[in-house]
């Protein structure tokens, strides 16, 4: 799987930016400044939710860095249901002015990706993690530790995009998907994990570290 650079502004997002400034230009050529005005404010919005800065990847070998943007709404034991195991699962939540780019937590290979459609459901709820639709990566460390990476569809997102399929190689903040308009990511770790991040922590995509793995 090759690299992806950052432009500032997401791929995935182009289409949407040059919807957006066409709408501007006909809301101004139709109502005038109060048209501009809100094509404007439309643009601006789709360009923000697009943006996708470049990011400090922390070097202590054993952390599993966040894959997204958002608040910590999980954080405690539970069952892996991707990989049937006791887990200790902590979960990410991104709201539409998040950077939507989602991340590897670690260094490893793509052992596995599963695919479940599924309800939209507020992704702030910790019921999404099984209703909603959602794309599970199966992640295998360099020291054999296995993570389970999920990206969880929201209220009003309709899109999971994953770039990663099983027997590639991704590195600790390496961009591998991105969800459109809102949801969240759920990782879930070896129970021995121990967690740097509380609920209601706000965390950053590969800047900030979920947890240390033993």
């Amino acid at each position: 799987m090759s690299r992806y650079p950052h432009p500032i502004i997401a791929r995935e997002g182009w289409p949407f930016i040059g919807l957006a400034l066409a709408v501007l230009v006909a809301l101004a050529w139709a109502a005038g400044t109060a048209g501009a005005v809100v094509g404007a404010i439309l643009a601006a919005f789709v360009v923000q939710f697009f943006r996708d800065p470049p990011r400090e990847v922390p070097q202590q070998p054993n952390a599993v860095l966040s894959p997204a943007d958002g608040r910590i709404v999980s954080v405690g034991p539970a069952r892996d249901p991707w990989l049937e195991r006791d887990a200790l699962k902590i979960s990410v939540f991104m709201n539409v002015f998040n950077v939507h780019s989602n991340r590897s937590p670690v260094d490893g290979e793509v052992k596995n990706a599963w695919y479940h459609a599924g309800a939209f459901v507020n992704a702030a709820l910790d019921k999404a993690s099984t209703a909603n639709e959602r794309n599970a990566l199966h992640l295998r460390t360099r020291t054999g530790k296995d993570v389970t990476c999920v990206q969880v569809a929201g209220l009003i997102a309709r899109r999971i995009l994953c770039y990663a399929k099983p027997g590639d190689t991704l590195e600790r903040g390496q961009r591998y998907g991105f969800i459109r308009f809102g949801s969240r990511v759920d990782v879930y770790l070896p129970p021995d994990a121990h967690p740097r991040a509380a609920v209601g922590d706000v965390v950053h995509a590969t800047e900030s570290i979920l947890a240390e793995l033993g």
